[in-house]
This record gives structure tokens, C-alpha cells and sequence, in this order.
């Protein structure tokens, strides 16, 4: 498996989606690309943040998103690892991932591009 990063991290804005999006454009001057009606991201390729306005899918937390290029071996090394798998490999516009759960409790997420 190549080096991993964190290029992605969801913010959950199911409660104030409109009013979250408009207040990082305001403050920081970010630009958004829209997902759908309630999922929003910027787009720059450095580390993207990307607002889950979906009330039935948002964390109650950040969700720090990791980069790989292979996702099932990822996969498989998360699982040898211990982590407790939190939603198995499913796909989304532009790739698919998967959700964990590390020794500490936190959840995070691995992806791979659709490219």
C-alpha cells in the first residue's frame, strides 16, 4: 500500500447546512461544488472540507477522511489492525469508501478516487 493521508475532512450541518456553507464562503472565501441538495465540498486538492447536510447519514463529529490508492487492501489492513469496520465499502460520487472505528473510538474514513 502506497503513503496514506488525510486529504478530507466532513463536517456534519445537518441542523444549519445553508448557514454552515455560507459561513465558511463568508469568512474564508472558500468556493463550494455541490453533491446534491445538502452535501457541498471545496474542491482545491489540498485538504478539502466537505459539509454532510444529510441528517440520517452526518456524524455527530468531524470526520477525518484518508486517501489511499487501494482501498481494499486498505481494507483488509484496517481490519488486521483491529479497527471495528462502521460501514463496509460503498460507493459515492467520484469514488467509494469505507468507515472505521480505531482502538480509541473515533471514526474515520478511507477512500479511493473513482479515477
Amino acid at each position: 500500500m502506497s503513503a496514506a493521508r488525510i486529504d478530507y475532512v466532513e463536517l456534519p450541518s445537518a441542523t444549519a447546512y445553508e448557514l454552515t456553507r455560507g459561513f465558511y464562503a463568508k469568512a474564508f472565501g472558500w468556493a463550494f461544488t455541490d453533491y446534491g441538495p445538502d452535501y457541498s465540498a471545496t474542491t482545491t486538492g489540498d485538504v478539502d472540507v466537505g459539509l454532510n447536510g444529510q441528517p440520517e447519514e452526518a456524524l455527530s463529529a468531524p470526520l477525518p477522511v484518508i486517501r489511499v490508492d487501494d482501498l481494499e487492501a486498505a481494507f483488509d489492513a484496517v481490519s488486521k489492525a483491529g479497527g471495528v469496520i462502521a460501514k463496509p465499502i460503498f460507493a459515492f460520487p467520484g469514488g467509494r469508501r469505507f468507515h472505521f472505528i480505531d482502538p480509541s473510538g473515533s471514526e474515520l474514513a478511507v477512500w479511493q478516487t473513482a479515477d
